[in-house]
């Protein structure tokens, strides 16, 4: 095996996954829970983008029931966004054989 082959090609490898977490930045994916009334938003590197609350779920006696909607929503929103990672990443990363990359993204 020619050595300086495989090193082209592990830094065309490294190369490729700094230009695609890079973009994982740029993607967004949203969730939401309460028929919609709490939506988030999180980009492909799983950060919390934004988070929206219809007024009308905002009441000082249920203040429990706005955090566990909030909560599932962040939850499915953070797993999207996780989920987003591990299939871009694993466009660069499948023709080595990084399919098995799971939660390292």
């Amino acid at each position: 095996m020619d050595m300086n082959k495989l090193m082209q090609q592990a830094q065309q490898m490294q190369a490729a996954m700094a230009s695609a977490q890079e973009k994982l930045g740029d993607l967004t994916v949203e969730a939401d829970s309460g028929g919609g009334a709490i939506k988030v938003v999180f980009n492909g590197k799983q950060e919390l983008q934004s988070i929206s609350i219809d007024p009308s779920v905002v009441n000082a006696d249920e203040a429990d029931l706005l955090e566990d909607l909030v909560l599932t929503a962040f939850q499915a929103g953070h797993k999207k966004a996780g989920e987003l990672a591990q299939k871009e990443m694993s466009k660069v990363a499948g023709p080595m054989g990084g399919g098995g990359l799971g939660g390292l993204f």
